[in-house]
C-alpha cells in the first residue's frame, strides 16, 4: 500500500467525520439562530472533542463490512452490512447520536429476520442511505459496475425509493471522481451520465446546481438547490447541496464544509458528504491538523481508513492475478 493510497483513505474518513462533527451542533437550528449564536460566519470549526453522529457511525459500519466481505457476492456482502448495522443500533452510544428514524426502522426489520432486500422502509428517500456510502466509492473506484450495485444495495437495507437509490449511486460515484482527480467543474455532467435517469427528483436536483454556481450569495444558492425545510433532509437534496459546496470550494476543505454546515437544513449530513468528497480529492493535507487532533475516536478511524486502503490493494492484486491466470 502506497502512502498516497493510505492518505486518500484517511482523507476520506477524516473528511466525512469532521464535516459531520462540524454540522451536528447546528443540525436542528435555523440559519438565523446559527448566526446569532456563532457570529456572522456561522459555525467555523468542530467543537473539542469533535463528536460525530450516525452519519459517521454508519459509514464506518459500511467500511467494516467492505473490509470483511468486499470481494464476495452481493448477498454475502449485504449480510455483512446487515450485521454491522445491527451492531451499530445495539451500541449504547447510538441513541445519543441522532440516529435517523428510517434507519432504525430498517435495522429493526433486519433484527427480526427480514431479508436485506425487504428490510428497508418503502418509499423513504431520506438522506440516511446516501450519507454513509462514501466507502463504497473508495473501494470500487475501478469497478463502476460493483460501485453501482453495492451503493444501491447498501441503501436498500433501510431506504427503498428510486430517488434514494440514485442518490446512493451518485454519492459513491462522486468519491470515485474525486479519487480519479477529475476536475470538480466536470462533476455534474459526469454524474448525470452515470447516475442520471434512475429518478427524476435526483436529476432535477443535480440540474439545479450549475445555474447557481456563480451567485454571490451561497446561502440563496443552497436554498434554491435544496428548498425542502432548509434543504438536505432528502437524499437528492443532500447530494446536490454537497456537490455545490465542493464545486464552490474545490481546493478548500474548511470553506466547503463550513458552507455546507451553515444551513437551516440537515447540516451534518450535507457537510459530511461534502467533506468526504474533498477529503478523497485532496487528502489529509487539506484538513486542518487541529481539527483532526480533536476528532473523536481518531485512532480507530485512522486504523479503519488504513484497513480499507489495504483491502483495496488486496482486491486489486487478486483481480490482477485472475486476469493473468486467464491470459495464461
Amino acid at each position: 500500500m502506497s502512502l498516497a493510497d493510505r492518505d486518500r483513505a484517511r482523507g476520506l474518513i477524516y473528511g466525512l467525520a469532521l464535516g459531520d462533527a462540524l454540522g451536528w451542533p447546528v443540525e436542528f437550528m435555523e440559519l438565523p439562530q446559527i448566526l446569532s449564536k456563532y457570529g456572522r460566519g456561522g459555525i467555523s470549526e468542530p467543537p473539542n472533542p469533535a463528536l460525530y453522529t450516525d452519519d459517521t457511525q454508519m459509514s464506518a459500519a459500511v467500511a467494516e463490512a467492505l473490509i470483511e466481505a468486499g470481494q464476495r457476492d452481493l448477498d454475502v456482502l449485504m449480510g455483512a452490512v446487515a450485521r454491522k448495522f445491527i451492531g451499530w443500533k445495539q451500541d449504547p452510544i447510538t441513541p445519543t447520536r441522532a440516529p435517523g428514524a428510517t434507519s432504525i426502522r430498517g435495522v429493526n426489520a433486519l433484527e427480526r429476520g427480514a431479508s436485506w432486500r425487504e428490510s428497508g422502509v418503502r418509499d423513504s428517500k431520506g438522506c440516511g442511505a446516501c450519507m454513509r456510502v462514501a466507502p463504497v466509492g473508495y473501494l470500487y473506484q475501478g469497478d463502476t459496475g460493483r460501485l453501482q450495485s453495492i451503493a444501491r444495495a447498501q441503501g436498500t437495507l433501510t431506504h427503498r425509493h428510486p430517488t434514494a437509490d440514485a442518490a446512493c449511486i451518485g454519492a459513491a460515484y462522486l468519491i470515485k471522481l474525486a479519487l480519479d482527480n477529475v476536475e470538480p467543474a466536470e462533476y455534474p455532467e459526469r454524474l448525470m451520465r452515470f447516475a442520471g435517469g434512475h429518478a427524476p427528483e435526483f436529476d432535477d436536483a443535480i440540474e439545479r446546481v450549475a445555474p447557481v454556481l456563480d451567485w454571490a450569495d451561497g446561502e440563496a444558492a443552497l436554498r434554491t438547490i435544496g428548498p425542502t425545510r432548509g434543504g438536505g433532509w432528502t437524499a437528492e437534496e443532500a447530494v446536490a447541496m454537497a456537490l455545490y459546496c465542493v464545486m464552490r470550494h474545490p481546493n478548500d476543505y474548511p470553506s466547503a464544509v463550513r458552507l455546507a454546515a451553515n444551513i437551516s437544513g440537515d447540516s451534518d449530513s450535507v457537510a459530511s458528504i461534502a467533506g468526504g468528497i474533498l477529503g478523497a480529492r485532496l487528502g489529509t493535507r487539506a484538513i486542518p491538523a487541529e481539527w483532526v487532533a480533536r476528532l473523536e475516536n481518531r485512532e480507530y478511524l485512522t486504523d479503519l481508513a488504513d484497513r480499507l486502503a489495504a483491502k483495496k490493494m488486496q482486491m486489486l492484486a487478486m483481480a490482477a492475478q485472475a486476469t493473468a491466470a486467464r491470459i495464461a
